[in-house]
């Protein structure tokens, strides 16, 4: 799936998708054409966060002075980013802003915590569609929580809409800063859930340690040996075996979590490694639980780009073949902003947008809240 400039015509039905993740690596943007057939990425753009500003939403994770405040505005500053990621996209694509129906934009979750019936995602969409000068769909979470799902994820309903083939059964692995899957079985309702910690622990630690904003292919990890007993302690988290549906983020898996179950002075590439081992392990095991003995697991999101963590879970689930969703006609990059493309098209039509099955809502709901333009 090429960027390429579609025909400005009435076949064409273009929305932008914008996501931006616990990994606090920076805002996916895509505008995506649904006019005919299979969704077509048109076009593009990675616009990487400074570390002074993935340092700011980092802190408000936890509760401190002037939170509010601080929340507000940054909320100002992220909506200046994704309208500067939205102007990009359209000169790339040669078009304009009336060439788009809607933006759909997931916000930087700050918060999430269902169980006390609420998830907080920033980014001030008023904004962004007064500078954009198109509407906005975000909020999506916030109503599946209300009918009292989880709220998250909600990737595999867009999963469901593009992935699904009748003659295998597959699952799609999403690598973020949290990992999730979809189980797309030909002979069952769809059905998926967060499986634990991505990318999220093995960048937060190689930047705490070495400077580095993520383990290139794994490499680091690779030089390192798995500590047993740390790797014990990380795995009897007791997320990793509740039953879905669940969801979590940096509540359960911050640095904090990690640092409070280290002893002595290990290796940090050891530490390292421990954490891709994790990773793999987890994921393997809740494929193996619920999804029984897939034929093909296809992994999306930054994880798919870490060799050495695709060759594990590789290694851990040798009846399935592993590989990045670019075989199956979608960049692994961009398949969860491509979603939250999708889900803004599905509130415009006044669809539903989440799987009960998977978030655990009482029903199917038209999620997001419209800001036209």
């Amino acid at each position: 799936m090429m960027p390429g400039t579609p025909p400005k015509d009435a076949s064409a039905d273009l929305f932008v998708g914008i996501m931006s993740g616990t990994s606090l690596d920076g805002i996916d943007a895509v505008l995506v054409d649904f006019g005919c057939g299979p969704p077509k990425l048109v076009a593009s753009r990675f616009a990487p966060y400074s570390r002074s500003l993935a340092a700011k939403i980092l802190e408000l994770h936890e509760a401190g002075k002037d939170e509010l405040h601080r929340a507000a505005l940054l909320g100002n500053d992220l909506a200046r980013q994704y309208h500067q990621a939205v102007a990009d996209l359209l000169r790339t694509a040669g078009l304009s802003r009336e060439d788009v129906r809607a933006i759909g934009c997931h916000g930087q979750t700050i918060r999430h915590n269902p169980a006390a019936g609420y998830t907080l995602q920033i980014g001030n969409p008023d904004l962004l569609a007064e500078l954009s000068g198109i509407s906005v769909v975000a909020g999506y979470r916030g109503r599946d929580i209300a009918a009292g799902g989880q709220g998250a994820p909600l990737v595999p309903a867009f999963h469901d809409a593009v992935f699904r083939a009748h003659d295998r059964h597959r699952v799609i692995l999403n690598i973020g800063g949290i990992a999730n899957l979809t189980n797309l079985d030909p002979a069952s309702a769809t059905t998926g859930f967060d499986c634990g910690p991505g990318n999220m622990l093995l960048d937060a630690w190689i930047q705490r340690t070495l400077g580095e904003p993520y383990d290139k292919d794994g490499a680091w990890a690779s030089s390192g040996r798995a500590i047993p007993d740390l790797l014990e302690a990380l795995l009897a988290h007791p997320f990793f075996h509740a039953p879905p549906p669940k969801s979590c983020g940096r509540e359960e898996f911050g640095l904090p979590w990690l640092a409070s179950r280290l002893s002595g002075t290990p290796k940090p590439e050891d530490v390292q490694a421990t954490l891709l081992e994790l990773d793999a392990r987890t994921m393997a095991d809740a494929i193996r639980r619920w999804c029984s003995a897939p034929d093909e697991v296809a992994v999306c999101g930054g994880g798919a780009h870490n060799r050495a963590l695709m060759r594990r879970i590789g290694e851990c689930l040798p009846a399935s073949r592993v590989f990045a969703t670019d075989e199956i006609g979608m960049g692994a990059n961009w398949v969860e902003a491509m979603a939250f493309a999708w889900l803004a098209r599905q509130r415009l039509m006044e669809r539903s947008g989440n799987l009960p099955a998977v978030t655990g809502a009482r029903g199917a709901r038209v999620l997001g809240a419209l800001y036209t333009r």
